[in-house]
């Protein structure tokens, strides 16, 4: 099939497809004498499996590194994006039932608990839990993941307070004093889960830009608040002035 032929199919526009040969994520398997790309079945397979990464969040370059691993099973990553689409789809619909019983609750039609208002919002796993794992080990992470299940909707109501709060000074020098106080509130917070040194704290705030997935998650809060803490962390983390750190 010619690249406009695989852009009707697909949806994907004539310049993305471009842009996927451009860097090596999917090589069209011949070229006509004329230059035009074809794509053979197996093409078409692989862009297949590139889109479903992209809907579950993964950046091109991670999309590039797995597709290009000597390790890869392209049935293998089917069933594992299988898995991942149903656990969102059953999560989507907690938080669609959370959600129409809050405005039941607004209308006074039913009374909610504080735990039913947080239904669906699990914060004791998540999609980035395995390449955690990879990067600081599994000890690490299910200390994490105990101390979360801990804290319960009071951790979703604290992150979400200190996004926000960061959010609206995102407009400010990263390195000015109240950029810098609200970046220490963020330290403070995620050593209440884990132990962050200031290292771990600079590297964590490269991921917030360099992976498409935490960007986007961050920015919901507002555009380019991603940039303002990766900055903040990393002028936060070099100063080496810490604020007291208080796990209880």
């Amino acid at each position: 099939m010619k690249v406009k032929e695989v852009a009707q199919l697909t949806g994907v526009s004539v310049r993305t497809l471009h842009h996927y040969d451009d860097i090596g994520l999917l090589t069209p398997n011949d070229l006509t004498e004329a230059g035009y790309r074809i794509y053979s079945d197996d093409n078409l397979a692989t862009l297949q499996q590139i889109l479903f990464f992209r809907e579950l969040g993964f950046s091109l370059k991670k999309i590039k590194e797995l597709l290009e691993s000597p390790s890869f099973d392209r049935q293998e990553a089917f069933a594992m994006q299988r898995d991942m689409l149903m656990e969102k789809r059953k999560q989507l619909d907690r938080m669609i039932e959370t959600i129409e019983k809050t405005i039941q609750h607004g209308k006074g039609e039913l009374v909610m608990t504080n735990e039913e208002k947080f239904k669906g919002f699990d914060f004791s796993s998540n999609p980035y839990e395995q390449e955690a794992r990879a990067r600081w080990g599994d000890k690490a992470v299910e200390e994490s993941n105990k101390k979360a299940a801990q804290f319960g909707p009071v951790l979703g109501e604290e992150m979400n307070r200190i996004y926000f709060k960061l959010a609206d000074i995102r407009h400010l020098d990263p390195a000015s004093e109240e950029a810098q106080a609200g970046i220490g509130e963020w330290f403070v917070f995620l050593n209440k889960m884990g132990d962050y040194s200031l290292e771990a704290f600079a590297g964590l705030g490269q991921m917030y830009v360099a992976d498409e997935r935490f960007k986007k998650n961050i920015d919901q809060f507002g555009e380019g608040l991603a940039e303002f803490m990766c900055g903040a962390m990393g002028v936060y983390s070099r100063s080496g002035k810490c604020y007291p750190i208080d796990k209880k």
